[in-house]
């Protein structure tokens, strides 16, 4: 699989795909960080940093990466569970 990546935009979040590659936005007020992860068929994966970021969306675009595709994120940052939202 050939993967080129590229800028892409903050405008959607989640994952779009135009056709020829996908831009990914994911939103983290937090994060000092974020790598999005692609996984091959053998669950094997690769790491990418996203590191354009516009009121803190994390983007990209991937050309090459098309539906079907499996994908994750890293996203990196203080992790304080504590400090937290509680719902009873």
């Amino acid at each position: 699989m050939s993967i080129q990546q590229f800028p892409g935009t903050a405008s959607s979040l989640g994952a779009i795909w135009d056709g020829q590659g996908t831009n990914f936005a994911i939103f983290s007020e937090n994060a000092t960080s974020v790598e999005l992860c692609l996984f091959d068929e053998a669950g094997n994966e690769t790491r990418y940093a996203l590191t354009e970021v516009y009121n803190f969306v994390w983007h990209g675009y991937f050309k090459g990466v098309k539906p079907g595709q499996h994908y994750g994120f890293r996203v990196h940052g203080p992790f304080d569970p504590a400090q937290g939202h509680r719902f009873n």
